[in-house]
C-alpha cells in the first residue's frame, strides 16, 4: 500500500466521526496501538526536539524500508505519532522523503491542535523525514 493509499484510509476513517471530541478519542485509541519503542532506545538523541511532551522516535532500515517505533508521555502525543507511523513506517527512505502528508489538512488536524501541540507535530514530520535521509544516505 502506498503513502498516499494510507493516507486515504486514514482520511475515510476520520471522516465516520461528527466532532473533534470523537476524533480525538480516536487519535487517543490509535496510540494504544503504537509500536512501541524498545527501552533501550528511549534516550536523550531520540526524544523529538519541538514537542511540547516527551516523544521518542527511533527508525531503523529493514529490507530497504524505514520502520519506525516510537513512545510518548501524552496520549494525544503517542495518538498523533502514531498516525504518523501508520502512514510513513514500512516505506522506502524516498517515499518518506517525498510525502506530503495531505491528510494532516484534510482531516484538520493541525487546525485543531494548540500552537505547541502543532508545532510538536511539524518537529515529527521533520524528524521521520530527516531519519529517511540519514537511512537512505547508508545504502
Amino acid at each position: 500500500m502506498t503513502i498516499e493509499e494510507k493516507e486515504r484510509e486514514l482520511i475515510d476513517s476520520f471522516a465516520i466521526y461528527e466532532d473533534w471530541m470523537e476524533k480525538y478519542e480516536y487519535i487517543i485509541e490509535l496510540g494504544k496501538d503504537l509500536p512501541l519503542i524498545a527501552d533501550d532506545y528511549k534516550t536523550e538523541e531520540n526524544i523529538i526536539k519541538g514537542c511540547q511532551s516527551m516523544v521518542w522516535l527511533h527508525a531503523e532500515k529493514k529490507d530497504d524500508k524505514v520502520v519506525f517505533t516510537a513512545d510518548a508521555d501524552a496520549i494525544i502525543a503517542k495518538g498523533i505519532i502514531a498516525l504518523l507511523i501508520d502512514v510513513l513506517s514500512n516505506e522506502t527512505p524516498e517515499a518518506i522523503m517525498n510525502a506530503k502528508l495531505e491528510f494532516i489538512n484534510a482531516i484538520g488536524l493541525q487546525e485543531h491542535l494548540s500552537p505547541t501541540r502543532s508545532n510538536g507535530l511539524v518537529a515529527m514530520v521533520k524528524q521521520m523525514k530527516m531519519y529517511a535521509i540519514a537511512l537512505n544516505m547508508k545504502q
